[in-house]
């Protein structure tokens, strides 16, 4: 006989989540991660490498996907929110709450990252920059003079940005579809997710600074010398590798199919 608290419990696990505690969900999430991610790139870059950053994305999603997943899905990215939409799994109103949140989460972590970077008295906003994304003399692959200032010849250019930012994004949205399916085992998505995020920064960042998430590039691109004038590659790719992920996995799964969230 079950005692009146676990009745209790039970019926709250059971009432759909208000929107606006997914909202708020999105908007912390996307903040942890940017954060995560992109603080230890400024913060710590020059002592974990690539390697680190990319781990420090990964985990940092791992560990999202099993807090907040329960309440809003975990999708702190918009290319997700709008594979979500086009497979009827969120509607229109939702989603553009989602996408709202995820701006707001992202633009207050570039704050206070900014506010933490101009701490270092040895921090040049022109020269260091806040791993925004770009290409050309933008990419993390440019070359630079002896002091660092100054060009001398560019990295990756648009071309390398439109398919990384496409490709890898529909991949990422592939696999968060694929594992929250009903027919993968669900537990194990966290883990799924986060090694591919991975896995895509260890690809990406010497390419663009691997935004694969509009919010993510927004969040930063304020802050750096000529990034603004490049970050709408950063917003319209990524969007579109999100419809090419969610495509793939209707083709291969079923648009049928129900997800866990």
């Amino acid at each position: 006989m079950p005692t009146a608290q676990e009745v209790i419990e039970e019926a709250t696990e059971l009432a759909p989540t208000p929107d606006s505690k997914k909202w708020a969900a999105e908007a912390l999430g996307t903040f942890v991660l940017v954060i995560g991610g992109v603080g230890t790139a400024v913060l710590a870059g020059q002592r974990v490498g690539a390697l680190g950053v990319a781990f420090a994305f990964g985990l940092t999603l791992l560990f999202l996907v099993y807090a907040i997943g329960p309440i809003s899905g975990c999708h702190v990215n918009p290319a997700v929110t709008v594979g979500q939409l086009l497979l009827g799994r969120l509607s229109a109103l939702t989603a553009a709450g989602y996408v709202i949140a995820q701006l707001v989460g992202a633009f207050l972590a570039g704050l206070v990252l900014f506010a933490l970077a101009k701490n270092l008295p040895s921090y040049d906003r022109a020269a260091d920059g806040l791993a925004a994304n770009g290409w050309g003399k933008h990419s993390p692959s440019a070359k630079t003079g002896p002091l660092g200032k100054v060009i001398i010849e560019n990295g990756y250019g648009l071309a390398a940005v439109i398919i990384i930012e496409v490709m890898l994004t529909a991949l990422l949205v592939f696999v968060v579809l694929a594992s929250t399916d009903q027919l993968s085992d669900v537990p194990l998505a966290g883990l799924s997710i986060g090694v591919t995020l991975t896995v895509i920064h260890l690809v990406a960042i010497p390419v663009d600074n691997a935004a694969i998430n509009p919010a993510r590039a927004l969040a930063v691109a304020p802050y750096q010398d000529g990034a603004m004038g490049q970050v709408w590659a950063f917003v319209v790719f990524p969007l579109i590798g999100g419809v090419l992920g969610a495509l793939v996995y209707g083709l291969l799964f079923g648009r049928s199919r129900e997800m866990i969230s």
